[in-house]
């Protein structure tokens, strides 16, 4: 009895934490981070702040799991399609690879102002930087892999270390989505403008076969 008790405790927390995730992804989306309040996160998730508390410390900590969230999910995403890729064709097509595979961005579901305010944040406040630069090592560490994945797959050579590569598809990801963003491109204009300079990167990256 107790054991189902804890189990039944524990999917109630979860399904807790998940609707504050999705209410806070909607109200950041509306607001931004500043303004938004745990009152109005709460309230569009339909529970109390003691409900918030319980799973957060702070409105801060909460953005760090949602855009973790988003990552985790997006790059499941591509690692199921460079399998999808593996699996079919062994030449390699930089178009094709960055079109099917890296899709719109590897920050898709994140908008660049959000990222950005929680940067400010991360300058200001050491625990917040410490957990901001968490984040961004963990999900370098999700693009290596995928990285060498490709690699393997189509017994390619790159002219840089994997995590040399990985760091800087997140580097030019980061700066077009914030730079385009700041232009008042819309999200598609901005993800052609990735793909594009993700695929002249790649031709970059790549070593051209020996003869």
């Amino acid at each position: 009895m107790i054991e189902v008790s804890v189990k039944t405790g524990s999917r109630r927390r979860e399904q807790t934490r998940a609707r504050l995730l999705d209410a806070a992804h909607e109200v950041f989306g509306e607001v931004g981070m500043a303004a938004a309040s745990v009152e109005a996160i709460c309230e569009r998730a339909g529970f109390t702040r003691g409900a918030f508390y319980s799973n957060f410390e702070s409105k801060e900590e909460l953005f760090l799991a949602l855009i973790t969230q988003l990552s985790e999910d997006k790059l499941e995403q591509v690692a199921g399609r460079v399998r999808e890729l593996a699996s079919g064709s062994r030449s390699l097509d930089a178009s094709a690879i960055v079109n099917q595979v890296v899709g719109v961005s590897l920050g898709d579901g994140m908008e660049p102002q959000l990222v950005a305010e929680i940067r400010v944040q991360a300058l200001r406040d050491p625990r917040m930087a410490a957990a901001y630069l968490a984040w961004q090592d963990g999900l370098r560490v999700r693009v290596e892999r995928i990285i060498a994945q490709v690699v393997d797959a189509y017994g390619v050579r790159l002219r840089l270390p994997v995590p040399d590569a990985a760091q800087l598809m997140l580097d030019l990801s980061d700066d077009t989505c914030t730079r385009a963003a700041m232009e008042g491109r819309s999200r598609d204009e901005i993800g052609e403008l990735l793909n594009a300079r993700l695929e002249r990167l790649v031709v970059v990256l790549v070593e051209a076969p020996a003869g």
